[in-house]
């Protein structure tokens, strides 16, 4: 069975403000769902969810969108469009590992690092990318090894490590890609003072079709110390947020209001329970 994972981008109740602007930015775009709490999009066909959270969580750089194109006229509209409001992480330029690259930060908070390479080397054209820092640094590795561990149909792409000569720490990782359930991850270690990790402001969703499923991501991710949280909700023990939810919620929100106040009193989601809510 195909199993979904994707980001989710916190917002403080502007999800519809910013799946207009990312609908003008980006090709083959459009927007898939929507209700009071989320408006989901999708990118070249991938999914990302909008969360109206209000302004507890901002997104920040440990968790940033990798946007490959093999165009670099590509790079720079999509670069033009984005950082208006925004900041510059690292310059829009050429660089030995891409011909036109640029890492921004747009104007709702969102990390992205904006790539040109080879059509027959993109294999998703946006990639979610952890970056490990502060207490976490140096356990990128450590962290492919367990997601893998975690979820199947997973795949580990190949390390580039740091040197030593570029300020970082020789062996940690510059650079890793990675699958869980064939869906595209990269990863790197940063050693550097960011002032910023992992919070609720970006999360990825992993949407299961069986409570079997369900319990087995919560107990995996939560454990050796991770930690619950409400609604499906959770932080690995490296700090990354999760939500794990049935795929049948998008059938049962709209059926009853109830559905949402049970959510609502659970940590992880039970999916008897939410259906006779529904019902």
């Amino acid at each position: 069975m195909d199993k979904l994972i994707y980001p989710c981008i916190w917002c403080n109740n502007n999800a519809r403000e910013i799946a207009e602007k990312y609908l003008s930015v980006f090709p083959e775009s459009a927007i898939v769902d929507e209700n009071q709490w989320v408006v989901v999009i999708t990118i070249h066909g991938q999914r990302i969810m909008l969360l109206n959270g209000g302004n507890m969580f901002r997104p920040n750089p440990s968790l940033s969108m990798m946007y490959l194109s093999s165009k670099a006229s590509e790079t720079e509209a999509v670069y033009t469009a984005l950082i208006d409001g925004g900041r510059e992480l690292v310059p829009l330029d050429s660089y030995p590992f891409s011909s036109k690259y640029a890492w921004i930060e747009d104007r709702f908070g969102v990390s992205w690092q904006l790539y040109t390479g080879k059509e027959s080397d993109i294999i998703q054209r946006i990639v979610p990318t952890l970056m490990f820092v502060g207490e976490h640094n140096g356990k990128a590795e450590k962290a492919i090894d367990f997601y893998t561990s975690v979820f199947p149909d997973s795949e580990k792409r190949g390390i580039l490590r740091y040197t030593g000569d570029e300020g970082e720490t020789a062996g940690n990782v510059q650079h890793a890609e990675f699958k869980i359930n064939g869906y595209l991850l990269m990863i790197m270690d940063s050693s550097y003072p960011h002032g910023f990790g992992f919070t609720d402001g970006m999360s990825l969703v992993v949407e299961c079709h069986t409570q079997q499923e369900v319990d087995h991501y919560w107990e995996k991710l939560t454990a050796d110390g991770g930690e619950e949280s409400m609604c499906g909700w959770l932080r690995d023990k490296y700090g990354v947020s999760w939500q794990i939810t049935p795929i049948v919620m998008k059938e049962l929100l709209p059926k009853s209001p109830r559905v949402m106040e049970v959510m609502m009193t659970m940590r992880k989601l039970d999916i008897r329970r939410l259906q006779e809510a529904a019902e």
